[in-house]
């Protein structure tokens, strides 16, 4: 943790350079405190929200105390004073106290993305296709459990190894637009019922020719579920399983530990460039909606700019409406020209999202505050600007 909270020191100080360039306006949030001291739990979006319209926007109105050793981390019992200066606004810490370092305030609440950070992963193609899998458990069993052995093809490893299981959960494919040179439309597809590697994989996309174009394939969503240690080594190989999510099954995937699963050395910033055609494609923990803290699937990653710590605004594209005052319903008016009786509604903001992850077609995020739920297909947009 001391190590990780170190790290924060060049990667603030390099934001804080880049930062002094943007000409962004700093709004204070309405009702500010001009004293706060910062509680245990609390996270940097959390206190910047207390100042500011814009929380992302912290480093504009931070100011380095020569007294604070490192000034870009702060801990529970300090207290942050607001001034206004000829400059407009400036925030400084009083150091309250001596605290360990390892208990300087987060960013963001990495507490309440654990468990997906180091559970979820997006694997290619042949990443999958080569990978060792489940054939058998032990005593001819159907499904199983943490404490038993199971049999593993196409594994290379020695006894003691430990390694991780995996279940493929989706797969994520793009098509061509409606309108041509739009960006291509991202996609994502739950896997299907039923068991077994050969009803899983695929090239290209559900179909490799649409009408529309050719459907490119971008990856497979799959979720780490379980630990193994190898027993007995061969071809199939003998793993002991151990902690479990829930119970193995034959065609689920072996596969090593990912040596870093998440990047932890951002703050929140605003985007250089918000990617043509970013939207919000799946849920992680729901259905229809999400709200703060839960984490959403975005349809631009690492190849189209998107990186960590970015933040955006989410927005839902307006209604279309029928103005009626002017174009009555079965009016001579309204028969004659029916687009123009069509209205279409401005885009209304939701909510914000910082992303947390990245592959290279796909990025994970976690909503940071909303004024209504977020839905499949609402777009993203640069926070510092209106659409």
């Amino acid at each position: 943790m001391a190590a990780m909270l170190k790290k924060l020191l060049p990667v603030a100080a390099g934001l804080l350079v880049a930062f002094a360039a943007y000409a962004a306006t700093v709004e204070l949030a309405d009702q500010h405190p001009a004293r706060y001291t910062v509680k245990k739990g609390d996270t940097l979006w959390d206190i910047s929200a207390r100042f500011l319209k814009k929380p992302w926007l912290w480093p504009e109105i931070w100011q380095v105390n020569p007294q604070v050793r490192n000034p870009h981390l702060i801990y529970p019992g300090d207290e942050l004073v607001l001034g206004i200066g000829s400059g407009g606004p400036a925030l400084s810490s009083i150091r309250a106290r001596a605290t360990p370092l390892d208990q300087a305030i987060p960013p963001i609440p990495l507490s309440d993305l654990k468990q997906f950070l180091t559970h979820t992963r997006i694997l290619s193609d042949e990443q999958l296709r080569n990978a060792p899998h489940v054939v058998g458990i032990e005593e001819d069993r159907l499904r199983g459990t943490s404490g038993q052995l199971v049999y593993v093809r196409g594994l290379d490893a020695q006894p003691g190894q430990k390694l991780a299981l995996v279940r493929p959960i989706g797969r994520y494919y793009d098509t061509p637009p409606d309108v041509k040179g739009d960006p291509q439309v991202l996609n994502r597809q739950e896997r299907d019922t039923r068991d077994g590697r050969r009803a899983l994989l695929w090239r290209d996309g559900p179909h490799q020719i649409s009408l529309k174009g050719r459907v490119r394939f971008l990856g497979y969503e799959v979720l780490d579920y379980a630990t193994v240690e190898v027993t007995r080594a061969g071809d199939p190989a003998s793993v002991l399983v151990g902690e479990a999510d829930f119970e193995v099954r034959p065609g689920d995937f072996v596969l090593p530990f990912e040596d870093r699963p998440y990047d932890d050395e951002y703050v929140p910033h605003p985007p250089g460039e918000v990617p043509d055609g970013m939207r919000v494609v799946a849920f992680t923990d729901a259905l229809n909606a999400v709200g703060p803290k839960q984490v959403v699937a975005l349809s631009r990653g690492a190849e189209n700019g998107v990186e960590n710590g970015q933040v955006y605004s989410i927005y839902h594209s307006g209604e279309t409406v029928t103005d009626r005052t002017d174009y009555p319903d079965r009016s001579t008016r309204r028969f004659f020209n029916p687009k123009d009786a069509k209205v279409q509604l401005p885009p209304e903001f939701v909510g914000h999202v910082l992303v947390f992850r990245t592959f290279d077609q796909v990025s994970y995020g976690l909503v940071m505050d909303t004024v209504k739920p977020i839905r499949l297909g609402d777009w993203l947009h640069d926070p510092d600007s209106t659409p």
